[in-house]
């Protein structure tokens, strides 16, 4: 007891968004059949060709494949199955299970031969497999996407015809030209001869591409069990907590000032050719050893680091970065055996590079710490994804994100705000992945309260905007006037299920999140309207532009009351990590993220769509960032991001002038260009710029 309470006073405190949950326990129970709730919703689409699966890590998705699988295989026709998986050590996620002990029809088999992700040699030697398996009377088979690329490459689409292809970790698609698995399922889906089935726990690629094109998504019905679902019913895990810290110097130097010895931690260290890294990774380990303390030597059956803390304490750390494969096989083993989740004393630390991320399953980790920033959102998904498994006396879980301080001495300081920007994106980001779900509908003079939904303790309100939560789903039903609707399946699709799809590609455009920050003249509108309208406009071209708009206002909607709800909670002192479980029931711990959507929504006169666009969805990022970054390095980003602002384009500016007609049909007259309102100003910027450009072209014609 005296370590922990000495090192948490060392710790920094990270600001970050705190999201505490009721830890009733629902997703970790079983039906009559061994299903969980998330493997219930999925297997009742079992009959879908097309299924696409999303669910957070540890939500049991492998285990919900095998339960449609195998009902396709034994009630719906199928000849076989084919698991298509990232990499090898996925692969042991679908190994037999013996299902019928927990009331299913049968068990889930693979035979050794055709487990290809357990199997030596290269990917190329294995198609021969995948070949003699087609031909073959067994059901299942196992392979990693490399494997089965080359195969389709080699026999063709048809040669898989009246079989079930199920690709986890779906986000490894893309609809890139370049990217050949993704060529491959056009094929397939062109065909229409086998089934699909898809399942991913981060829907985000890094490079924001389309995982699927839009014609091809249409086709897959979504099952959808969100992270608030998966953590709102575990046994034990009631609050994750998510932040960045900012370091001058040495990574390594600064790094006990959020790790923290007593929490069960992997510590990601940057990939060596980042700017964090110091090009000496082996180093970095050694260095970070000597700053936890004393080393005792190696464990000779695990092969873990052995280092005494100056409590006395000894901490057990498992080196994945070094590349001795004697070494690395032996530490890489002993994280295999299931003591690892089942004593929790087993190992402390692990420290990795480019391991222990997808598919890696840890239950006691209560910190995922990673030094630098992450280019890829699913990867930040996916490292987030270790710390939140649930176990015995866990009660609270973090994540942070350790980057280097923009020193504008240095060469590399664009690179370095660039990093700074993305972080703040992937953490607002996360903020929507983790918060419950959002449903908008308009307030009418004929709204009423829905069933099953909780309206506070006024109860529901017909003269006002209503905030509604249903506990067992964590799902908010939000009232607000003037609030556009999407008039087609697709539009309300998108709006039930890709609004953080929208968010993420909003918050990764650069020119967006950069004015979002720091300029200091920005009408928020420019980015709620016109820049949120192009980027819905871009990913979604097949829709009209009435579903545009409505889609455009739901993802504004979602971002911004999640911002509004944190900011309400923090002046509320419900979201500083500290209170919950001290003495409140479970149900009320789980109330500053729902206090704060309905404090915010009370203390406005009227929740419209108008007042939605007028919030900055980055005021509260800045607030935070202004709280962890020196005063002289912020000035130097603000600098830096002034230098480039850029003046209207004719596309921005085209924009606004549609906008400013949509307002002269509401008000009669067009904007003002002297008016007090400076979104209104705005427009009136737009139209002129927009004569300028005619004008000219007519001169110069």
């Amino acid at each position: 007891m005296p370590e922990t309470m000495t090192t948490q006073a060392r710790v920094r405190q990270v600001p970050s968004v705190s999201v505490t949950y009721a830890g009733n326990g629902s997703s970790t129970k079983s039906n009559e059949l061994g299903m969980r709730p998330m493997q219930e919703r999925a297997f009742e689409k079992r009959g879908e060709q097309y299924l696409l699966i999303k669910s957070p890590p540890a939500s049991g998705k492998s285990r919900a494949l095998m339960f449609i699988a195998l009902d396709k295989l034994h009630n719906q026709g199928l000849t076989q199955a084919l698991i298509v998986v990232p990499e090898k050590s996925i692969g042991a996620s679908f190994n037999d299970e013996p299902l019928s002990r927990f009331g299913f029809f049968t068990d889930w088999q693979v035979p050794p031969r055709w487990n290809l992700s357990n199997a030596p040699g290269e990917d190329g030697g294995k198609v021969k497999s995948v070949k003699a398996f087609l031909g073959s009377d067994d059901r299942v088979l196992v392979c990693t996407h490399a494997t089965f690329r080359f195969a389709v490459d080699q026999f063709g689409v048809e040669a898989f015809d009246n079989r079930l292809i199920a690709v986890d970790e779906f986000h490894h698609v893309s609809a890139n030209p370049d990217n050949k698995l993704g060529a491959h399922l056009g094929q397939f889906m062109a065909r229409d001869q086998v089934h699909l089935v898809a399942m991913t726990g981060s829907y985000f690629r890094g490079d924001a591409a389309a995982v699927l094109a839009p014609g091809d998504e249409a086709k897959f019905d979504t099952v959808t069990y969100t992270y608030y679902e998966q953590l709102n019913g575990y046994q034990y895990l009631k609050q994750l907590d998510i932040g960045y810290f900012f370091y001058t110097g040495s990574y390594a130097d600064d790094l006990l000032k959020v790790l923290d010895p007593a929490e069960k931690t992997i510590v990601h260290i940057p990939n060596v050719n980042s700017r964090e890294s110091t090009k000496d990774k082996i180093r970095e380990v050694e260095h970070i050893i000597e700053e936890l303390g004393e080393w005792q030597g190696t464990d000779p059956l695990t092969g873990f680091q052995l280092v005494k803390t100056p409590a006395g304490r000894i901490l057990r750390i498992a080196d994945l970065v070094d590349d001795d494969p004697t070494k690395r096989e032996r530490v890489a083993a002993a994280l295999k055996d299931p003591a690892l989740n089942q004593d929790r004393d087993h190992v402390d630390i692990i420290i990795a590079l480019g391991m222990a991320k997808e598919g890696f399953d840890w239950i006691w980790c209560e910190h995922a710490l990673t030094v630098g920033y992450r280019s890829s959102l699913t990867e930040v998904v996916q490292i987030i994804g270790r710390a939140t498994r649930d176990a015995p006396g866990k009660t609270r879980t973090r994540f942070t994100n350790l980057i280097a301080e923009p020193d504008a001495s240095e060469q590399a300081v664009t690179e370095a705000v660039n990093d700074t920007l993305k972080a703040i994106a992937a953490s607002l980001l996360m903020e929507q992945v983790l918060a419950p779900r959002f449903t908008f509908v308009p307030k009418t003079p004929e709204s009423g309260p829905r069933e099953g939904f909780d309206y506070g303790e006024q109860g529901y309100d017909p003269t006002k905007e209503n905030v509604g939560i249903n506990e067992d789903t964590g799902q908010f039903q939000i009232e607000i006037k003037g609030l556009a609707q999407p008039k087609t399946k697709e539009g309300e699709r998108i709006c039930q299920q890709d609004l953080n799809e929208v968010i993420a590609a909003f918050v990764q455009d650069k020119t967006t999140i950069e004015r979002g920050l720091f300029d200091e003249e920005l009408v928020p509108e420019e980015l709620t309207q016109v820049r949120m309208g192009k980027i819905i406009k871009d990913k979604y071209p097949e829709l009209d532009a009435e579903d545009q708009e409505a889609v455009r206002q739901h993802a504004a909607a979602a971002l911004n009351l999640t911002q509004k709800a944190k900011e309400a909670a923090v002046e509320g002192g419900g979201a500083d990590g500290d209170s919950a479980g001290q003495g409140e029931s479970e149900k009320s711990a789980n109330t500053a993220f729902i206090q704060g959507v309905r404090k915010f929504v009370m203390d406005v006169r009227d929740l419209d769509i108008d007042l939605i666009d007028r919030i900055n969805p980055f005021g509260e990022a800045y607030s935070i960032l202004a709280k962890t970054m020196s005063e002289e390095s912020l000035k130097q980003v603000q600098a830096i991001i002034a230098a480039k602002r850029v003046q209207l384009s004719l596309e921005e500016a085209r924009d606004l002038a549609k906008r400013a007609l949509k307002f002269k049909q509401e008000r009669g007259r067009l904007p003002s260009i002297t008016s007090p309102d400076a979104w209104e100003r705005r427009m009136a910027e737009g139209v002129a710029f927009l004569q300028r450009k005619t004008a000219e072209a007519q001169r110069n014609g």
